[in-house]
């Protein structure tokens, strides 16, 4: 790949401008028609077609990621990631960067704990090379020596930094608490040992094991039809092999529960994290669930968190919670960061309106205001094609059927006040609450020593 300012201005210019485009490009204030559109090739696609502008996005989920990483090469989905776009086919890293660079192509692709992911974005008249490049990025990924080397280079220089930075010392130590025995206490970018241990052999494996048409989703919204989407399809995703390797995990419950851990740094404002076990996707009470996290910690300047540590008291700048479900397991989580001598007040606050809520659940006012504000914000994450076509594969990685666009709203508007409280009592427990915090508190006696983090 060329270096130099000139070249890498050149390039990332042209694809802001296709992402700009993307991103004030909006689908009509209308209901979002979703249709489901099956390749010759048996290949599916869920696609939401608008010809208003000339550009199309495509987002895909392959099931299994970083989780799946083999002990001791940890980082071999990242590295994956971050070295697809480095050359396939016959071309090399610098002439499939100048390829989608000449043509205002983005492509990009992630891996998280449970899924490995990619997203296009193109305007209409370069389609087919779009497609055609995402194609062999899938299929026949170099993973030359040169670009990976620089990119292993580059992660671990991030890894250096991360083991510095309290927000990722803090969310990395939960996580271990949480999974000690688990591929979920690893971080997806793996450790200093584990990603040199990475070979091109276990980047190559990965492909092989992972990037099966059976293990695929896809979101397509944009300017294509229903039929020219088929043909996009089998050109695009034959070549891959029909079955992904066999892969999963048994279910799991978060270890370390009650647990207090101070992680000591020489720091003025202490980094606070806490949580314990949450409710998998797919449980009944998931939207119950979410309705009481919007009003407890998730509403951010409306929720009661937000009211009570900063509003009343003037405890910290934010503080915050969220549901977090991974395929196998399911966490709540939370945060604050405040001066070090004022985390214990900041966590006594805390822990009293985690058993409040817990004990009392929200009042019908609360429900009220909560329900009309995630119902009405819902649209708003329409708010471009590419926001649509990731919701249209995330949609279909966890299963929740193709009218969910349609349903997803009826679902808020269920929760009644009685499940509201109910659900409140089963996912609440104060004395659960598990802490970290990376910083110099005062007033906190640890229970047990920082977990090893390499």
């Amino acid at each position: 790949m060329p270096a130099g300012a000139t070249w890498l201005l050149g390039r990332f210019g042209a694809v802001l401008a296709v992402l700009l485009l993307a991103a004030v490009t909006a689908l009509p204030a209308r209901a979002v028609e979703v249709q489901r559109v099956v390749s010759p090739g048996g290949i599916e696609a869920w696609l939401v077609e608008d010809h208003t502008n000339p550009i199309l996005s495509l987002d895909l989920v392959f099931r299994g990621g970083a989780a799946l990483d083999p002990t001791g090469k940890q980082g071999v989905a990242n590295l994956v990631a971050s070295t697809m776009d480095e050359g396939a086919g016959d071309l090399d890293s610098q002439a499939f960067q100048g390829r989608l660079d000449a043509l205002s192509i983005s492509l990009r692709f992630g891996a998280g704990a449970d899924s490995f992911t990619g997203t296009l974005r193109t305007l209409s008249e370069n389609r087919d090379a779009a497609f055609e490049l995402l194609r062999l990025a899938l299929t026949a990924p170099r993973f030359d020596e040169e670009p990976v080397e620089r990119i292993r280079a580059q992660i671990l220089i991030g890894l250096s930094r991360a083991s510095e930075d309290p927000d990722s010392i803090a969310s990395r130590s939960l996580s271990k608490i949480f999974f000690p025995d688990h591929p979920y206490g690893r971080s997806s970018n793996g450790t200093r040992e584990t990603v040199e241990a990475i070979t091109r052999h276990d980047l190559v494996t990965f492909v092989r094991n992972r990037f099966g048409r059976d293990n695929l989703v896809v979101g397509v919204v944009g300017d294509v039809t229903p039929a020219e989407l088929a043909q996009l399809l089998d050109s695009t995703f034959l070549d891959l092999p029909a079955e992904a390797a066999p892969a999963s995990h048994a279910e799991t419950k978060p270890a370390g529960l009650g647990e207090l851990v101070v992680v000591e740094r020489e720091i003025p404002q202490s980094v606070v994290v806490f949580g314990h076990g949450g409710l998998l996707r797919d449980d009944p009470d998931y939207y119950a669930a979410y309705v009481v996290n919007h009003i407890f910690g998730g509403g951010s300047f409306s929720s009661r968190l937000y009211d009570e540590v900063r509003e009343k008291r003037g405890l910290a700048y934010s503080v915050y919670s969220f549901l977090s479900p991974f395929d196998y397991s399911a966490l709540m989580i939370g945060g604050v960061a405040t001066q070090n001598q004022r985390v214990a007040e900041s966590l006594e606050i805390i822990r009293a309106e985690w058993r409040r809520m817990a004990e009392e659940g929200p009042g019908e006012e609360e429900l009220r205001r909560a329900k009309t504000f995630l119902t009405g914000s819902f649209p708003l994450r329409f708010s471009s094609s590419g926001s649509i076509s990731g919701m249209l594969a995330g949609i279909q990685h966890n299963k929740l059927g193709i009218d969910y666009l349609d349903r997803r709203n009826s679902y808020v508007e269920a929760v009644s006040l009685e499940d509201a409280r109910r659900v409140a009592r089963r996912l609440l427990d104060a004395d659960a609450l598990t802490v970290v915090v990376v910083g110099k508190p005062s007033g906190l006696t640890p229970s047990r020593p920082a977990p090893d983090l390499d």
